[in-house]
């Protein structure tokens, strides 16, 4: 697959870029050469291959949930933009 400089050029109004001609065929060349890129990769044979989620093995680490002091409220609530004694105040959303 090719794709001709009138289709980059609607990619490139969709995507709200404004491409000079020197441009608009300098990405030709480069979105082309990234297409053929992945038609060899759509070529490769990869029934016994296991998907994957990422390339190194990733695991989290969490700590324990460990209860802890409670912050006071008067610290809670020292920048608030609007508040009362007991907490934020909010501009209601719904009716």
């Amino acid at each position: 697959m090719t794709l001709t400089i009138d289709e980059v050029a609607k990619v490139a109004l969709l995507a709200r870029l404004r491409l000079s001609p020197e441009e608009l065929q300098r990405f030709t060349g480069q979105l082309n050469s990234i297409v053929d890129f992945v038609a060899q990769l759509q070529a490769l044979d990869t029934r016994d291959v296991e998907p994957l989620a990422h390339g190194i093995e990733v695991r989290n680490v969490f700590r324990d949930d460990v209860l802890g002091p409670a912050l006071p409220r008067e610290k809670a609530l020292a920048n608030a933009p609007q508040r009362n004694d007991e907490g934020f105040l909010v501009p209601a959303v719904l009716d």
